[in-house]
């Protein structure tokens, strides 16, 4: 396994048959036989994005960086640019044979949230590749899928393959803050990047689930919620802590949280979720009855939790700002409200938590819409027969993601965007906390599915 120094150089100090340089087999592809290297390669960049610019440093930059040498390597004509300081981004382009069919946005993000080594079995910037799989922060968020791409992408370019469209791969920054110094950023300042592109496909999506001892669904994402980030802000009088106060901004920001805290919003079955459940309906036979919605959504085992958080918006509050003294009564106090909201519900949505807040509580909010897209259509029927070329027992079917993605940025640009990130998962994986959680991994077996996957699906693109 290549291990990197500080500025991204390394040497490799694996054994000629270690699982990080999986043998040239006849019957696997270059982008197989790359990929897990690839992925290796790419955790050991400690890409983290602290969402405070004072303590992210350059390690976005330094993988978009790698991106763009393993592209250049086989022949790309890369596009390089920092959205900020460190703050890396890489673009490159496959031309198609049909000009006049719209480019296909193959997207991925290279930064990674914080991780804890102490509280890992491997340390999380390791890129370990042991017991069937591939170890460290980003393994499945997401740069599984940006190993994937880069494979991909190379082995195309390598055998001179010209698919039916333009292919657009973009490597970026800042997704886990949301992408204002990423997608966004970019979108503002580089819409030309991106201006035929007219669909996309990205992360979270195409993952399996298991049905049965045979059967697979593979979730696409069709939807996702839209992320609304609320700062509550009271105000009140200043004085010492020592009296009596009517007029306490504490208080009052403490009751707003409260509220919201403790508010279930209505459950409500948008067209992507009813399409959902009448998919899993149709697989297994399980009725899902509004009485006891969620309750039977359970049984669906650990993707319960992504599927039972779309049926509802969501406020939940994560972060209190007040005070500099104990005995000062201050004069204003803050809160941060993590709000995901359901397409369709976003004109009442605000309206609703201004009036649980109440009126003496104002609030800013950072904004970025639900999606909805058909799950229907040329691109669909290609990730479908891409997937069930590698499976014969798959079933692509659509979901709403619970969280957001870049395709929020490109949407902007009338881009549908999808979430398929092709990973036929063990059926014991309990794949959803993996995300953002501890000992992050990815199986070997899976990267190798997904890669096969996605070459047939960017061929046929």
């Amino acid at each position: 396994m290549t291990q990197f120094d500080a500025d991204g150089s390394g040497t490799s100090s694996a054994a000629p048959d270690s699982p990080a340089q999986p043998s040239a087999a006849p019957t696997r592809s270059a982008a197989e036989n790359e990929v897990v290297q690839l992925c290796s390669e790419l955790i050991q960049f400690e890409s983290v994005n602290t969402g405070d610019p004072a303590t992210i440093g350059d390690g976005e930059a330094r993988a978009a960086r790698y991106i763009q040498e393993k592209l250049e390597e086989v022949g790309y004509e890369t596009t390089y640019i920092e959205s900020a300081p460190g703050r890396g981004n890489v673009f490159a382009r496959l031309a198609g044979s049909d000009p006049t069919r719209g480019a296909l946005l193959v997207h991925g993000h290279v930064d990674v949230v914080p991780a804890d080594p102490s509280e890992w079995t491997v340390h999380p910037f390791s890129g370990a590749v042991q017991d069937g799989y591939v170890w460290g922060r980003g393994a499945v968020d997401m740069k599984d899928m940006v190993a994937m791409t880069l494979a991909v992408a190379r082995d195309l370019k390598q055998q001179g393959v010209v698919p039916r469209r333009d292919l657009i791969f973009a490597f970026m920054s800042d997704e886990e803050a949301g992408g204002l110094v990423g997608a966004h950023w970019l979108v503002e300042h580089h819409p030309d990047l991106f201006s035929d592109a007219t669909e996309a496909i990205s992360e979270v999506g195409g993952f399996s689930i298991n049905i049965d001892d045979e059967r697979r669904a593979y979730l696409v994402a069709a939807a996702e919620k839209g992320v609304a980030w609320a700062t509550l802000k009271a105000t009140g009088t200043a004085g010492h802590g020592s009296m009596t106060s009517s007029d306490n901004a504490v208080t009052r920001i403490a009751d707003a949280v409260s509220k919201l805290g403790a508010h279930e919003f209505p459950l409500v079955k948008t067209k992507t979720v009813s399409a959902f459940l009448a998919s899993i309906t149709e697989l297994t036979g399980l009725e899902f009855p509004d009485e006891d919605l969620e309750g039977t959504i359970a049984k669906l085992g650990p993707i319960a939790r992504i599927i039972n958080a779309t049926l509802r918006n969501t406020a939940n509050p994560t972060m209190l700002k007040a005070g500099y003294k104990a005995n000062v009564i201050p004069s204003t106090a803050e809160a941060t409200v993590d709000c995901r909201v359901l397409p369709g519900t976003e004109d009442t949505f605000r309206e609703q938590i201004q009036e649980l807040v109440g009126d003496e509580v104002e609030i800013e909010w950072v904004w970025q819409p639900p999606l909805e897209f058909p799950f229907e259509g040329e691109l669909v029927e290609n990730m479908k027969a891409s997937v069930r070329a590698e499976d014969e027992h798959g079933h692509p079917i659509p979901y709403m993601l619970s969280g957001g993605t870049d395709n929020k940025a490109f949407a902007k640009l009338g881009i549908k965007g999808y979430g398929f990130s092709p990973l036929r998962l063990p059926p014991d994986l309990d794949f959803s906390a993996l995300f953002h959680g501890v000992d992050e991994r990815v199986p070997v077996d899976s990267l190798l599915f997904g890669t096969r996957v996605l070459d047939r699906f960017l061929r046929h693109a």
